[in-house]
């Protein structure tokens, strides 16, 4: 559903007192934002930028995989100007015509590995993969979960939320996590275990990411494969009866990132909010939240957050992952079918 987002200045004008930050104005005017993050990014990164710069933000949120048919669609008269998240390399490769060229004038802040190195996409956040777990279900049914290997177990049949790895960014990168820690992305083992969580979800799948943490702080689901935005967010909102947790086998983190759509036509504010991306004042930001920033040298501040240090992190192959997310996918979508033919 379309919204309409623009906050009062004299909040501005109050955080700029406390941070220090700068309040001028480049130019005014709109932004037509399509986006598949949280509220908190929507809330403290697009609002704040569009009342930082007093520019009209008109956001439509839809999961990843719309927001791309959406821009796919409207090819021959672009509607939006910027996708906010859900952008990556494997995005970028199979749609490199709905993306226009720019890098941000704070790239060069960010560690080489996260650096705009296509020219088309800007980096500003990690996004981690991670379990979420209802602990009043998890204790009900005597078990403890820890990582992938435990989501195997009979007593979780049929009781695991999961989203559509062909449609759900969320699920495509927990796809390859869980490919990369059981053995590699072409490796017949790790295939194997796919197959057989498949097996364990019995049948169902989400309608999209957010219906995966939602169904576990619900009740509907033991466990999801989600990421951790969603679910430190729900910790911060007070939840009691949940957990998160980072695999056992590894977890990866990924740049999230944002584009301006080829034909925007509030260029020069696309340019600006992915100046602004990176800005050492929006990574501070970030660091707040429940992401961690791209830019690694600012740290996190919210205490929900686990830090790296207790975490079994695992790196994945980028490059390799985008440049066969396609058959990636098919191979998925194949065990799929197999799994649950009639």
């Amino acid at each position: 559903m379309k919204k309409i987002l623009k906050f009062a200045l004299v909040t501005l004008l109050a955080l700029a007192t406390f941070t220090g930050c700068s309040t001028k104005k480049v130019g005014g005017g709109t932004l037509v934002v399509y986006s598949p993050n949280s509220d908190s990014e929507i809330t403290n990164i697009l609002e704040y930028f569009g009342t930082k710069y007093d520019i009209e933000i008109q956001l439509q949120s839809m999961g990843t995989g719309e927001v791309v048919s959406k821009l796919t669609a409207e090819k021959a008269n672009p509607q939006a100007d910027v996708m906010f998240g859900g952008v990556n390399q494997g995005t970028w490769e199979n749609n490199k015509d709905l993306f226009q060229a720019y890098t941000s004038k704070n790239d060069k802040k960010l560690p080489e590995g996260y650096r705009n190195k296509t020219g088309f996409y800007t980096n500003y956040l990690l996004s981690g993969s991670n379990l979420l777990v209802n602990t009043d279900l998890e204790k009900a049914l005597g078990i403890t979960i820890k990582g992938y290997a435990d989501l195997l177990n009979p007593l979780l049949k049929g009781k695991i939320a999961s989203a559509d790895p062909t449609s759900s960014s969320s699920a495509w990168a927990q796809l390859t996590n869980i490919l990369l820690v059981e053995g590699g992305y072409d490796n017949a083992k790790a295939w194997d275990y796919v197959k057989s969580l498949m097996v364990n979800l019995n049948g169902k799948l989400t309608s999209g990411s957010s219906a995966v943490y939602k169904g576990v702080s619900a009740g509907e689901y033991v466990v999801g494969l989600t990421y951790e935005d969603p679910s430190v967010s729900l910790l911060e909102s007070g939840a009691k009866n949940l957990r998160v947790v980072y695999p056992s086998e590894g977890a990866v983190w990924l740049p999230s990132a944002s584009a301006i759509v080829t034909g925007a036509k509030n260029l020069d504010n696309a340019k600006l909010f992915m100046d602004f991306l990176d800005s050492d004042e929006c990574q501070k930001i970030i660091g707040g939240l429940t992401n961690r920033p791209a830019n690694t040298s600012i740290p996190n501040t919210n205490t929900f957050l686990q830090p790296f240090s207790s975490i079994k992190i695992a790196f994945e192959d980028i490059a390799y992952t985008a440049t066969n997310k396609k058959t990636m996918q098919a191979k998925w979508s194949t065990l799929w079918a197999e799994v649950n033919k009639k």
